[in-house]
């Protein structure tokens, strides 16, 4: 059957991740630069080199197939101080968007992938002015952007930019165990997502525009963000919201498994003693108040390890390149399952609106320039054939997905440390950043990508 039309692959980016310098002397500083000053976590340095050289980028998305391309546009660099807007970087965002453009890449824009400017505070999303300042922002960007992009992400992940940041402490400000502040940032974040949403539509009439969740088993820190979101366009009314949430969250739970007690933990995150829609009241009121009733435009879905209590180890278990002692899995240990990618998608579409796998990719660890195998043996060329074959099969069975994004161009910034590698392309950070043809762990992920991207086509 083939991919129908309109129909994109692309790889996923984040401005902090690729872009480079940040936090430096007389550089932008977001929130992770106090972090990074302390030692807590390797400095992002220059990155990838993207700001200055995203055309050379760019080309290699090309090179691997893609016609979309995943960015964001990062606040700090456009606002390093309170009101002072830098006009330069608005300038250079354009010109990367026409960039795009001019290589037949659709470019999807996030306008906050877990980092806001230093001079908000770590704790920012649990100020109470956070969403409309947050929608402040994003008519600033929208406003100068919007013309050169139609596909937006407001904010990514939120879920694990709350979880990250207050309860596992992996984020700054690092608090650990945090439950009402864990909820608190939940509520604000889903709120500016309303907010900004009605920005970004202000800005540009046809825009298509959602937020993007990691899949969670646990109801509470997935569905239950998506199903705020849409209850109004079902027709559900703001007192009959708490029972029809209580409906979702049954129906979710029987469509996956029993959960396990480390889950049922987990999804009484702050909630065990109040009803679900007194949980999010922000959010809640931000939804019935918005004058567009339905706030997701497409399902923007990240697929890597949806199973919570699977992201949990005991301190001193046995990694790639020794033990840890973290208790966290570490990202090179998440198991593979394409086939539970499909059954999510499946789940996930009965809500009838377009599912776009907007992140997808297997990390391996490097650790001064050793790459260390995954322990279950799996490569990235491996993955790519089975993921993709997922989405063929989706397609055939008349599932509307409307584009793939793979995680990511080429090794960048994880979020503390460069050791996780999620590449097409592989990077020699010791050698000048030296970019290679084929991956971290020796696979040619990116031709690939290009030859199952042109088979799918083809078909």
């Amino acid at each position: 059957m083939g991919v129908p039309e309109g129909f994109r692959f692309g790889v996923a980016t984040a401005g902090f991740q690729i872009e480079g310098g940040y936090n430096g002397p007389g550089r932008p500083a977001n929130n992770w630069g106090g972090w990074e000053r302390a030692g807590r976590v390797e400095p992002s340095g220059d990155a990838l080199g993207f700001w200055d050289g995203y055309e050379q980028q760019l080309d290699r998305a090309v090179a691997a197939g893609c016609d979309a391309f995943r960015l964001s546009v990062e606040w700090a660099r456009v606002e390093p101080a309170e009101g002072a807007v830098d006009d330069t970087a608005l300038d250079r965002y354009a010109a990367i968007l026409d960039a795009c453009g001019e290589r037949g890449l659709e470019p999807l824009v996030t306008l906050h992938h877990f980092t806001h400017p230093a001079w908000l505070g770590e704790e920012f999303w649990l100020s109470v002015d956070a969403p409309e300042r947050f929608a402040a922002w994003v008519t600033l960007a929208a406003g100068r952007l919007a013309d050169r992009c139609r596909q937006w992400v407001t904010l990514n992940e939120i879920n694990v930019l709350a979880l990250q940041s207050y309860l596992t402490g992996v984020f700054p400000p690092g608090r650990r165990g945090a439950t009402g502040a864990t909820v608190r940032a939940l509520d604000h974040l889903l709120a500016a997502h309303v907010l900004a949403y009605g920005a970004v539509r202000a800005g540009r009439p046809d825009a298509v525009i959602a937020t993007n969740t990691f899949c969670l088993s646990v109801y509470e820190l997935d569905r239950l963000l998506t199903d705020v979101l849409l209850a109004r366009s079902k027709g559900v009314g703001r007192h009959d919201l708490g029972p029809w949430l209580e409906d979702r969250r049954a129906e979710h739970y029987t469509a996956l498994r029993r959960p396990s007690p480390l889950e049922r933990a987990l999804r009484r995150l702050g909630t065990a003693s109040v009803p679900l829609d007194k949980a999010l009241p922000r959010a809640v009121a931000a939804v019935y108040d918005s004058p567009h009733a339905r706030t997701l435009d497409v399902l923007q879905l990240d697929w890597y390890d949806p199973v919570a209590a699977n992201h949990f180890r005991l301190p001193g278990h046995r990694t790639a390149g020794g033990r840890t002692w973290l208790p966290a899995r570490m990202l090179w240990d998440d198991p593979v399952d394409a086939a539970g990618m499909a059954a999510w998608c499946r789940l996930n579409a009965r809500d009838g609106l377009p599912l776009w796998i907007v992140e997808n990719g297997l990390c391996n660890r490097v650790v001064d320039a050793r790459e260390y195998p995954r322990a279950d043996g799996w490569d990235r060329v491996r993955y790519l054939e089975a993921h993709l074959a997922v989405v063929a099969d989706l397609l055939d069975a008349g599932v509307d997905i409307g584009g793939y994004y793979h995680w990511t161009l080429a090794d960048n910034y994880e979020w503390g440390s460069y050791e996780p590698r999620f590449g097409l392309y592989g990077v020699d950070r010791a050698a000048a950043e030296c970019w290679h043809d084929v991956d971290s762990m020796g696979g040619d992920a990116a031709g690939t990508y290009r030859r199952l991207i042109a088979h799918m086509r083809e078909s």
